[in-house]
């Protein structure tokens, strides 16, 4: 990584820690992130089998790792924010998940052996990343043969116009925000990273507009109300843009990866 590289992901970093570290106890009950049937995805996604060793990059406040504690040996929540580690382990204690610990670090540097883990898992955090390939490579670096990747993220439709509208809309919720990925760009970089994509499951939200907008500056809100009204009828169409209890709902495009290492 050249010294330009590694400052962009410093700064990146920063901007993440100061809006993730604000946002921290949002996510302890957001209902998105706690949602029961995509948690219950990544658990099937990953198989976790008794003794298997699980790394949940990316783990915010815990969610994805206390969910595959039950069924293997132990996991390990890694975050780049102590404010959500904090909010993670009072989670931890409550459930009382002995087989959970928490480690501060970088996505893009894991401090995990080669090939030590049969588990990845990353949920919600890929579009954050400075530099995905570097990300995916880490995590192909730190599993064994037959070792399982599971992730769930923001995702982009295929098509050009809508793609780039929900990555400024994004980006305007969120300054941290890298790039939500189309599934064909997952299936590409994942190949590339060496691993064997099982599948690509894509599912979409029609949530309401504040949930781009809480927590935001007044003039990124502006901008993101004109971006969703100017939308061509055939966008608002596509994204099933709709007023319900008077305020504006739009789809928000989703996806499960699942993949292995040969």
């Amino acid at each position: 990584m050249s010294s330009n590289d590694t400052s962009n992901a410093d700064t990146v970093g920063a901007r993440a820690r100061e809006i993730f570290g604000r946002r921290a106890a949002y996510y302890v009950t957001s209902a998105v992130h706690t949602d029961p049937q995509v948690l219950a995805r990544i658990v099937e996604l990953a198989a976790p089998e008794a003794d298997d060793l699980a790394l949940d990059i990316g783990t915010g406040t815990g969610h994805t790792a206390l969910a595959l504690a039950p069924q293997l040996g132990a996991v390990l929540g890694l975050d780049l924010t102590p404010e959500m580690l904090d909010e993670a382990e009072s989670l931890r204690a409550l459930r009382g998940a002995d087989n959970v610990a928490w480690v501060l670090a970088d996505a893009q540097a894991l401090p995990v052996a080669d090939a030590s883990l049969d588990i990845v898992a990353c949920r919600r955090a890929a579009h954050h990343f400075p530099d995905i390939a570097i990300s995916l490579r880490e995590m192909r670096r730190v599993l064994k043969p037959g070792g399982r990747l599971a992730i769930d993220d923001r995702g982009a439709p295929e098509e050009p116009d809508l793609d780039a509208l929900l990555n400024e809309i994004d980006l305007l919720h969120d300054h941290s925000h890298i790039r939500e990925y189309r599934p064909s760009e997952w299936v590409a970089m994942l190949e590339k990273a060496g691993f064997v994509v099982d599948s690509v499951e894509v599912y979409i939200l029609n949530r309401p507009i504040s949930s781009m907008t809480e927590d935001v500056a007044p003039d990124d809100v502006a901008r993101i109300y004109a971006l969703v009204e100017s939308m061509t009828p055939e966008q608002a169409e596509a994204l099933h843009v709709g007023q319900r209890h008077g305020t504006i709902y739009f789809d928000h495009h989703y996806l499960l990866v699942g993949a292995h290492v040969a």
